[in-house]
């Protein structure tokens, strides 16, 4: 990371909770809001004039909700990151924006240090997601139903992985940290990193997240331990 602070706009609905949020960071080192915005629809014009690198975005929003500004900023070059607020951490809505790319997501009655650290991993490159959190979230909300054109499609798209590289994939997706994945394949965690990074280069995805979401859409974790 540069020395420069981190550009944050924040997103919300509700000017109580923008003000809570800004007071939050406005303590925080490090931490610039550069905008706030009251609906999904004044992203992407805030976005292009104040180039944030990350974007807190509340997903239920009168008329541009946060699923569909999360969507179209991640199909955008050099997009912010973007951390979801919820209320409901196994809600379909998150599991929805966590597949349009976002970097992870906060529930509102987050302790705000939390708030402000997730803040920091998504602009370190780090998903805001835990391993263990990711895999409950893809079991709680996706649900067992991976049947028919949709898993033929993610399985279509992991053959294009080198099968060490998959089986990294599965690795993340049954929630390993780096260096679990290490241990458990036998290479070392810079290798681990580089895999990671080339999945992520093939598939077309922004994060682990997704590479997680991806393998349990195939089907490749069924009958894990």
């Amino acid at each position: 990371m540069t020395s420069n602070p981190i550009r944050l706009l924040l997103v919300d609905d509700d000017p109580l909770v923008r003000a809570g949020l800004s007071f939050m960071f406005g303590g925080a080192d490090g931490i610039e809001i550069v905008g706030e915005a009251a609906d999904g629809s004044e992203v992407a014009g805030l976005v292009e004039r104040l180039s944030p690198d990350v974007v807190l975005m509340d997903i239920r929003m009168p008329q541009v909700d946060g699923l569909a500004a999360t969507e179209s900023l991640r199909s955008r070059a050099d997009a912010p990151e973007v951390v979801v607020l919820t209320t409901f951490h196994a809600d379909e809505q998150v599991l929805r924006a966590l597949r349009a790319g976002a970097a992870g997501f906060v529930l509102k009655d987050t302790p705000p240090a939390e708030i402000v650290a997730a803040v920091r991993r998504v602009a370190a490159g780090d998903p805001v997601l835990s391993p263990t959190v990711t895999r409950q979230l893809i079991d709680r909300a996706a649900g067992p139903d991976t049947h028919g054109d949709k898993q033929d499609r993610a399985k279509a798209r992991i053959e294009a992985l080198a099968e060490r590289e998959r089986e990294v994939a599965v690795s993340v997706g049954r929630g390993r940290s780096n260096a679990e994945i290490a241990a458990e394949l036998y290479m070392s965690v810079a290798t681990v990193k580089a895999h990671v990074s080339r999945i992520l280069t093939k598939l077309d995805l922004n994060n682990r997240v997704q590479i997680a979401l991806l393998a349990h859409d195939a089907g490749l974790l069924d009958g894990e331990e």
